[in-house]
């Protein structure tokens, strides 16, 4: 999966050189569930009970990674991402039953509607930017399987050098 989207990657970047983003290192690929924002650390043991809770009888499932996309939908884009397709609807289930187990924590639910991708760049200027997107937009992406076997809770912290992430507990899926 990794490979694929290292290739897709490549290809973008050798469509159009001078394209001004930056560009999601291999390491850092990841399907983000949900998203907190700044926490307290006091808070992580709570969030991390909230993940072992929503995995539990929880088993792995699969997801394709498949089309092409950019956020924002309309205006100026900032965000070239790789879309799931989630056919057996348990991405969507594992969603929500981790949105309970983190309300049931003290968490905000998120407001907006869950839309899993994988963000493949970041646009930082405008320079190259339309013909970078319309590039993302015609170029297929073949379709890869994933099977999804744990859940991470991952810190985030940036940085001008780009995200870092930290593990900081592992749940797998049991079958």
């Amino acid at each position: 999966m990794r490979a694929s989207l290292l290739r897709q990657i490549k290809r973008l970047r050798e469509c159009v050189p001078h394209a001004q983003a930056s560009w999601s290192r291999e390491e850092n690929i990841h399907l983000t569930i949900k998203f907190l924002g700044e926490i307290q650390t006091s808070s992580l043991s709570d969030l991390s009970n909230a993940a072992a809770r929503a995995v539990a009888d929880f088993p792995p499932f699969q997801i394709t990674l498949e089309e092409t996309g950019v956020f924002p939908k309309h205006g100026t884009p900032r965000v070239l991402w790789i879309g799931i397709k989630d056919e057996s609807g348990k991405l969507a289930e594992f969603h929500s039953r981790l949105e309970e187990a983190c309300a049931r924590e003290g968490f905000t639910k998120e407001d907006k509607p869950f839309h899993p991708h994988l963000t493949i760049a970041r646009l930082r200027k405008p320079q190259g930017a339309r013909a970078l997107v319309a590039a993302h937009k015609e170029m297929s992406f073949e379709p890869a399987p994933v099977a999804v076997t744990e859940l991470l809770v991952i810190r985030s912290e940036l940085s001008s050098g780009g995200s870092r992430y930290t593990v900081i507990s592992t749940h797998r899926l049991e079958p």
